[in-house]
């Protein structure tokens, strides 16, 4: 896993129980090599959506092999094992408020900003999303499993192998609890990662797809989690409120959005900025 501070940024596992106020979410979509597009030498570009009015840009994420996982994070990061990925695209930035009025035609923000992630919505709240975003685009979205979170939160087969996603200077590429100021901050404010993604570590929390679980040692190819379960799995880092993020997986015949969110905490009306992604 990568590493954040005091093993923030580690993409740490982490528990995401329904009844936590604030979601972010990401968004992927399979890969189908006659609808995407590509250069002339047969690389993948950015594709990039509209509804109404409001346009979201996907990364394409090359497939590949990783070590999923972390010796020195907390037990259930164990055991590393490594984990193959088809190719997917993932959101450039997680879901904003803007593109979230847009679709569901409210905000739930609690700090509210047209460009900052949205947050306050549970795993539900983004299944609905989806349904909308569906009906609205016609294609196929989803939340990114925890193991195409991971990978595209380390660069995938474009990591570097920094301690931070993007960076191993936080204060580069994320906002958390030292730089915060408890709020949550607009997309795109730091730098980005390797894939050209923001906020892998810091500002919010994203939603998964999988049920929470242990991992396998095994080598596993598109892992989708537990059949079932009784949480969800969150990932972030350095301090975040749940939000979303947009991102495509490419399989043929399938457009498939991840979305990704992340959880808020409150304590006598105040925010507590929680670490892990």
């Amino acid at each position: 896993m990568i590493m954040g501070i005091k093993n923030w940024v580690a993409m740490k596992k982490c528990l995401c129980f329904f009844s936590f106020c604030s979601l972010f979410c990401s968004c992927v979509k399979n890969f189908d090599p006659d609808l995407v597009g590509t250069t002339s030498d047969g690389k993948l570009i950015d594709e990039i959506f509209t509804v109404k009015g409001v346009s979201f840009t996907m990364k394409p994420v090359s497939g590949g092999t990783f070590e999923m996982g972390s010796l020195s994070g907390s037990l259930d990061e164990q055991p590393v094992h490594s984990v193959t990925l088809s190719t997917y695209y993932i959101g450039e930035t997680e879901v904003t408020q803007e593109l979230w009025q847009a679709v569901m035609g409210g905000n739930p923000s609690r700090f509210i900003g047209s460009q900052c992630p949205v947050e306050q919505v549970s795993w539900n709240d983004c299944q609905e999303f989806i349904e909308q975003l569906n009906a609205l685009t016609g294609k196929k979205f989803r939340l990114p499993t925890e193991a195409e979170w991971e990978y595209a939160a380390r660069g995938g087969n474009k990591s570097k192998g920094y301690i931070y996603s993007g960076s191993n200077d936080v204060d580069a590429v994320a906002w958390y609890s030292d730089n915060s100021e408890s709020s949550t901050h607009e997309v795109k404010g730091k730098l980005p990662n390797e894939l050209g993604l923001y906020d892998m570590s810091g500002n919010v929390w994203e939603w998964c797809s999988d049920w929470y679980g242990s991992y396998s040692e095994a080598l596993v190819t598109n892992p989708q989690g537990p059949s079932s379960g009784s949480n969800r799995v969150f990932r972030a880092s350095c301090c975040r409120l749940l939000s979303l993020r947009v991102s495509q997986c490419l399989h043929v015949d399938e457009h498939v959005l991840l979305l990704g969110l992340a959880p808020c905490y409150f304590s006598n009306g105040e925010v507590n900025l929680m670490c892990g992604r």
